[in-house]
């Protein structure tokens, strides 16, 4: 059995009257019924307030210049969420061979936010805009149930190892997914010079609804996958995946749509994935895998139609070197993939979305990780990303992927001093640089590169340990979230951060 409990509260780096506050718990009975059966049993519950943060807004083509603490709207924004998730694992071994899995889970999620927000940009230059209140709930419900069998055997010299399974997934709404605005609120902002306090916060009965939507869908996976060993230095792995959706929506009567309307969408999909493992020498693996996804929307349209699902494919080469006597690993790799119907926020329509008609991003990613000499360690990874719209209606087309810079490079190593009187002691240092990146699909606006010094002091002896970590160091303003849209989304980054800890095993 086990037991962990969390309690949490802080004030926000951000401007906001709100504080941060979280509770969760969650205990797991894990029941060794035979030598070959176990049963594991989970519950977790999870109670999160905190300010509901849309972010600053974009002046021209970069982010408005303010201070970074800056509340666009209301200082009382709120966001409330209460999460309840139940499960169960159970695996029988029939033999050292073969075992049979089943796995359920339960997950309910209430959440409200109630903020007033930039709802229209009147005036860039002179930073005026109109603010108004928006209240948005959205209940949410999951089943997922997961069976599957592994087996090993053996056809000649050949090895296999067998996956076969089934899972059934629902995921519904036990009540409306509703979007309310208070047109009666809209007041005159200004963001370089803001005054708070003047937007009126509406009674229940101002509230207008502009969607009351209810989504379900049903998904029915079969899967089938075989690793295979065809020689001591070359491995096969081979599948697929068939998937049967069917979904349902219905958008109950509104402002802007009086009658209200329903649509369903059924869809099927064979999703195949193939993967190749060369080892010229046991230190050196070859790799390369082309794979297949298809993953059901549940974003809709701004009048309530469900977006059709997404379906992606994915290709990949690499190479991956242990050194050092395995302690060090590194792992250099091309990718390409490309994806369909990606939901995309409506720019028009708040809390609408649109399909992307196709998204592809290609690139290159190093990654290197382990021990470089005793007591010394090193995570390392570089990635150059080309992301860009390649099909849209929209007039998207050739635009960068909202978010994703074209070069990021992470760095973060320790050392340990490993005798002396100093034994125990630990000096870590790590850098983050990140390039510039667009704020929306339409690509009006960008948010700058950032470069951060994070860094670590730390004392171990026996079974206690304190540690001390600091993140931006040098205390950067910098933008983390480049955005959804030119008011939604633009998240600043943590300021300097200092962390202490202490942790004692017994």
């Amino acid at each position: 059995y086990r037991l962990n409990a969390l309690y949490r509260h802080e004030d926000s780096f951000r401007g906001f009257d709100t504080d941060l506050e979280r509770f969760f718990i969650a205990p797991t009975i894990r029941w060794q019924i035979s030598d070959r059966t176990d049963l594991t049993v989970s519950l977790e519950y999870t109670n999160d307030e905190r300010p509901a943060d849309a972010g600053l807004i974009a002046i021209g083509e970069g982010v408005a210049d303010v201070p970074f603490d800056r509340v666009v709207g209301d200082l009382n924004n709120i966001r409330e969420q209460e999460i309840l998730r139940v499960a169960y694992n159970f695996e029988h071994r029939f033999s050292d061979s073969w075992r049979f899995r089943n796995a359920f889970s339960y997950v309910r999620s209430d959440a409200e936010s109630l903020s007033a927000i930039s709802a229209v940009i009147v005036d860039e230059q002179a930073g005026d805009i109109l603010v108004g209140f928006s209240n948005l709930i959205a209940p949410l419900e999951v089943f997922d149930l997961q069976t599957n069998i592994v087996g090993e055997f053996n056809t000649g010299s050949i090895e296999h190892t067998v996956l076969f399974g089934v899972d059934l997934f629902r995921q519904g709404e036990p009540g409306n997914r509703e979007i309310l605005i208070a047109p009666s609120t809209l007041t005159p902002f200004n963001v370089f010079n803001p005054t708070y306090g003047i937007v009126p916060r509406p009674a229940p009965q101002d509230l207008l609804a502009t969607g009351i939507i209810e989504v379900r869908t049903d998904t029915l996976g079969i899967y089938l996958q075989d690793q295979v060993t065809l020689l001591d230095n070359l491995n096969l792995l081979a599948g697929f995946r068939y998937d049967m959706v069917n979904q349902e929506t219905i958008n109950q009567p509104n402002a802007f749509n009086p009658n209200g309307s329903e649509s369903s969408l059924n869809e099927d999909a064979f999703t195949p994935r193939v993967g190749l493992v060369y080892q010229p020498i046991e230190e050196i693996s070859l790799y390369g895998s082309y794979s297949t996804s298809f993953l059901p929307n549940t974003a809709t349209t701004f009048t309530g139609e469900i977006i059709p699902p997404e379906e992606g494919q994915q290709f990949e080469v690499g190479i991956r070197a242990e050194l050092l006597g395995n302690r060090l690993v590194a792992n250099l790799a091309f990718f390409d993939l490309a994806k369909q119907n990606v939901a995309t926020p409506d720019p028009n329509n708040f809390g609408s979305s649109v399909a992307t008609g196709e998204q592809r991003s290609r690139g290159v990613e190093l990654d290197i990780a382990g021990e470089i000499l005793p007591g010394w360690n090193i995570i390392a990874n570089y990635a150059y990303t080309d992301a860009t719209i390649t099909s849209d209606n929209s007039g998207n087309e050739g635009n960068r992927l909202t978010g994703v810079p074209e070069h990021n490079f992470n760095l973060w190593t320790t050392y340990d001093i490993q005798n002396g009187p100093l034994e125990g002691l630990g000096f870590g240092l790590g850098f983050n640089y990140v390039t510039e990146r667009f704020g929306d699909t339409a690509n009006t606006f960008t948010a700058d590169g950032y470069f951060l010094t994070n860094a670590a002091v730390s004392y171990s002896r026996d079974n206690w340990q304190a540690a001390i970590n600091i993140r931006n160091l040098f205390n950067v303003n910098y933008i983390e979230s480049a955005g959804r849209t030119r008011t939604l989304g633009i998240g600043p980054g943590e300021p300097f951060t200092l962390i202490g800890s202490f942790s004692i095993e017994f």
